[in-house]
Parts: C-alpha cells; sequence; structure tokens
C-alpha cells in the first residue's frame, strides 16, 4: 500500500520517467509514503487504473506529455469514476498550459503548471493533512537548481541494464524557436557540478556506462560542458556512451579537442537544424549560423568517429515544399548518419500560433497536433511527407541499408530520389507500420530492379553486403537465385570493404537514442 503513487505512461518500455524520479527525490519526509509505478503506451489505461489502485492510494501524480496525452485523459477518467476520493494531480508540459482548453484537466484535482520538483510536495503535504488547496491550477515558480535533490540515486539495477539513463546539467534554453517550449524556458540555468559528478560517479560505479543529457544546450556553457567531458574521459570504459544535444554552430577548438579524444562508438550528437532556409529560420525567431553550421557538421564526420543525429522540420510556416526539399539535400550532403525528419506540432503554450492566419496553418486537434496543412503545403502532400519520414527512418536511419539507400536516388536528388521510392512503396503495401525486415529489404530489391532498372545481380550484391554488415549469415530467400554460389553460413567480412557504421539496434542497444518514436523529453517535472 502506499499513500501516494507516482506515475505515468512512457513512449516505450525503454524510457525512464525522470521528472518522476525528482518528484520521489523531492518529498522529504514522505518519500517513505510513495511509490513510483511506470507504465508505457503499449498498456491500457483500464489494467493501469487496476494497477495504480490495488496500491488504495489517497494521491496520484500523473506526468502528461504530448505522447500519452490521449491515453492518459482515459486513465484519470476510470480512476474518478472507480474511486472518485482518490485525489488526482497532474503534472508536465501538456497541462502547464492552455488548462482551460483541456478535458483532462477538468476531470483532475489539481493541475501543478510548471516545474514541480518542489510544489508536489508541498501539495501532498496539504492534501494529506485534510487541508487542500481551493484552486485546481497550481503555478510553480521556478525552483533554485541547488535546492533541488538530484534523483539518480533512484535507477534501479533493472533501469541501468535496460533503459535509457537521462542526466541534466542544466535547465532551460537561451533560444526563442517558436515551436518549442523550451523557449519559454529563459534563463539557462546549471546544476552544481560537484554534486552532480558525485551522483554519476555512483551511477558508473553500478555498472551505467549509456548516458542521454537532456539539456538542450548543452555546449552553451563552455566551461561547464568541458568539465563533463573531461569527467568522462577520466572514466573511459568498454561500452560508454554518451547523448548531447548540441547547438551546431559553437564547436570551438578547446570542444574540438576534447571530442577528439573519444574512441569511436561513444559520443552522439543531435544537432537541431530544423530548417536551412534562412527567411523560414528568422520567421519562427531561430537565430543560426549557417556558414558555422555546415563547417561544424562537415569537420565532424571527417575528423571525429561522433554518431551525428540531425532534426529537420516539415511544414514550418513559409517553408514550401520546395524549400524543404532543399534543405534535405544540402543536410544529406553533410553526411549525418541519421537525419530525423518531423512534422511541425503545435505545442500547448508555444508562440508559433501567431502565424496562423498568415500561413493558414491548421494542425490535428489530437495530440501529438501535428501540422495537417497550411497554406504552401496541402493535406495530401503533408500527408507524402509522413511517409518519407517513416520510411527514411526505416531505411536510411536504420543503419541496415548503408549502401542500398544511396541507390534509391543516384546521382540525383535524394529527396526527390527516396520520395519516388516513398510514394512506390505505399502503393505497393498501402502502410507504413509492421513491416518485416526481410519484406522491406525485398521490396527495396524490388523496386530498385524494376522500378529503377538497376542490374539485379549488383543490386542484390549490395543487399546482401548490407546484411552481412549487420551480422546476417545466410541471405533472405528472395536474394539468393541473385547471388554466387558460395557458402553462406560460414561467417565472413564484407565483400565491398571495412565497416561503414553499425545498425543502430547495435550502436544503442534496442534502438537509437534519437529516433522516433522517442520519447522527446523526461517526463515529470519540466517542459517537453
Amino acid at each position: 500500500m502506499a499513500e501516494i503513487v507516482l506515475t505515468t505512461l512512457n513512449a516505450k518500455y525503454l524510457h525512464c520517467a525522470f521528472g518522476l524520479r525528482y518528484l520521489m527525490a523531492n518529498l522529504g519526509e514522505l518519500q517513505g509514503r510513495a511509490l513510483l509505478q511506470e507504465f508505457d503506451l503499449n498498456q491500457r489505461p483500464l489494467e493501469i487504473a487496476e494497477a495504480l489502485l490495488a496500491h488504495e492510494p489517497r494521491i496520484v501524480g500523473l506526468g502528461v506529455y504530448v505522447w500519452n496525452a490521449t491515453p492518459a485523459c482515459e486513465l484519470v477518467a476510470i480512476l474518478k469514476r472507480v474511486r472518485p476520493e482518490t485525489v488526482v494531480v497532474l503534472g508536465g508540459p501538456e497541462v502547464s498550459y492552455e488548462t482551460d482548453q483541456q478535458e483532462i484537466v477538468r476531470l483532475a484535482n489539481h493541475t501543478i503548471a510548471g516545474e514541480a520538483d518542489l510544489q508536489f510536495a508541498g501539495l501532498c503535504r496539504q492534501i494529506l493533512a485534510g487541508q487542500p488547496p481551493s484552486g485546481k491550477i497550481i503555478p510553480a515558480a521556478l525552483p533554485a537548481l541547488s535546492d533541488v535533490a538530484l534523483p539518480y540515486d533512484l535507477y534501479t539495477d533493472t533501469d541501468l541494464a535496460h533503459r535509457v539513463i537521462y542526466v541534466e546539467a542544466s535547465r532551460g534554453c537561451p533560444f526563442s524557436c517558436e515551436f518549442c517550449l523550451s523557449s519559454l524556458d529563459i534563463p539557462v540555468r546549471p546544476f552544481p557540478l560537484a554534486p552532480f559528478f558525485e551522483s554519476l560517479e555512483r551511477l558508473m560505479d553500478r555498472g551505467a556506462c549509456r548516458f542521454k543529457f537532456v539539456d538542450r544546450t548543452f555546449n552553451l556553457s563552455l566551461g561547464a560542458a568541458e568539465a563533463i567531458l573531461e569527467f568522462f574521459l577520466e572514466r573511459l570504459r568498454p561500452g560508454l556512451f554518451l547523448h548531447f544535444e548540441m547547438v551546431p554552430d559553437r564547436f570551438p577548438d578547446a570542444l574540438r579537442e576534447l571530442f577528439l579524444r573519444f574512441p569511436p562508438g561513444t559520443l552522439q550528437f543531435e544537432v537541431g537544424v530544423q530548417t536551412f532556409s534562412p527567411e523560414v529560420a528568422q520567421r519562427i525567431s531561430r537565430r543560426q549560423d549557417y556558414t558555422r553550421l555546415t563547417a561544424n557538421l562537415r569537420w565532424l564526420r571527417e575528423q571525429t568517429s561522433v554518431h551525428i543525429h540531425a532534426d529537420l522540420i516539415a511544414g514550418l510556416p513559409g517553408e514550401s515544399l520546395e524549400s524543404f526539399a532543399a534543405g534535405f539535400d544540402q543536410l544529406v550532403a553533410l553526411r549525418p548518419q541519421e537525419i530525423q525528419v518531423g512534422i511541425l506540432k503545435r505545442l500547448r503554450g508555444t508562440p508559433i500560433v501567431r502565424h496562423d492566419a498568415e500561413w493558414e496553418m491548421v494542425y490535428s486537434p489530437m495530440a501529438p497536433y501535428e501540422t495537417l496543412r497550411n497554406r504552401l503545403i496541402d493535406f495530401a502532400t503533408m500527408q507524402q511527407l509522413r511517409r518519407f519520414a517513416r520510411f527514411w527512418d526505416l531505411v536510411a536511419n536504420s543503419g541496415r541499408f548503408v549502401e542500398t539507400a544511396p541507390l534509391i536516388w543516384g546521382q540525383g536528388s535524394p529527396f526527390a530520389g527516396f520520395l519516388r521510392c516513398t510514394e512506390w512503396l505505399h502503393r505497393r503495401i498501402g502502410r507504413r507500420h509492421g513491416i518485416a525486415l526481410d519484406r522491406l529489404a525485398e521490396l527495396l530489391f524490388e523496386f530498385l530492379s524494376r522500378e529503377l532498372g538497376l542490374e539485379e545481380a549488383n543490386t542484390a550484391a549490395v543487399l546482401w553486403g548490407d546484411y552481412l554488415r549487420v551480422g546476417h549469415r545466410d541471405p533472405p530467400r528472395f536474394l539468393r537465385p541473385h547471388l554466387p554460389a558460395i557458402p553462406l553460413a560460414e561467417g565472413r567480412a564484407h565483400p565491398r570493404g571495412p565497416l561503414s557504421r553499425p545498425a543502430r539496434h547495435q550502436r544503442h542497444g534496442k534502438t537509437a537514442f534519437g529516433s522516433a518514436p522517442a520519447q522527446p523529453r523526461p517526463p515529470g517535472s519540466r517542459d517537453g
């Protein structure tokens, strides 16, 4: 039994509820009366409600985010129907803004708007003392991060072995990009480094080796970034993997020298390019030096072993299909290992809405509130871009088709070539999900050989080389007639040269940290 149950629905089991651990760590004397119980989107709200109510809680604290908004609302509705006396407290970015428009807020007893690290404990004390506040919406002032207890000791051994370990050295963002909730979180506030390093040390002593930093601008404070990189360089070990979100036009020499000291497979940088159109960037208040960005990405690919995950957004106000295509081709030429194409979302509270009238922005009314159409891109074309994003992730980002993927566009435009392939796949199978690897490979072989007219034997050899690269020892049935009659199950080197890069699942366990669908921000106490 527990009087307080902290819970949320993570995007996948792989993810940890980082924010809930902050809330638990800061409960003080109430911590012994509380329980943290996580679920994921594969579990039904009815069964989740049953599991929660089995603890007979007086308070249920629920983290609500753009990826779990719909099932979270269903969960609260069930809880209040079955046990109306249970006090439901909401928190998280989805319910921190526009609260008057949300059914889940109406159903719950209280909603904490903002960073709830310290506010949640105070609210629980009031409720348990029989003196709940009269207001439904409880604004949380920004806490001094030196007063916030760190949550890292709450990661279990199971978490360390099987899940993404989120950490943060700072909160906030100095930029004002209008599509992002972090644009509302100014200024950047650092955590004191000494206790942060002590927590990391304890995690590493327990065997943690994969860390995802959720700082929005890790390299903004060069002194802190250098100190953190030096910390890990002094503790290099097999399997160490570090993910950072970087400002792509800010790589001074001191940082470059540190990057060069890390062995292959250790560093992954997520760089938010979002658009290559200066006009679009200016329109959405995004500051970006494209000359430096281009030079930095080129240097990372040519001089380091850093794995680059770059983001582009389709559907930004004033971005046409043609300008997006040109930006995509420009990014492909810089050769990041992954390009995540996202469709613009209208996150609650973000100032992107100021463009709605001029650019005829139409968003889905359902989470995650993606763009359906705008003045320059109609609904049918936006659907094509959704399919493009999904198949690009399956083919180009997966690491399974390193040499096969470039055959799709040859010497032409990567965007135009891959869009043609995407639409052919859509006509051929009519779906974007639930496609087995061998079936996807067979479809690619069919597209390349029949639709593009590439020679079958050469195409088969390239596909088979990609199979070998990721550890397969026998070719799929559809390739066998097109390959030489040679022993296939003995394991041998790739026939076309050394390993280019491992598949995503080999780099990071089950999935890449930055790949869709991902849990974009840590759940719980702050923005998503």
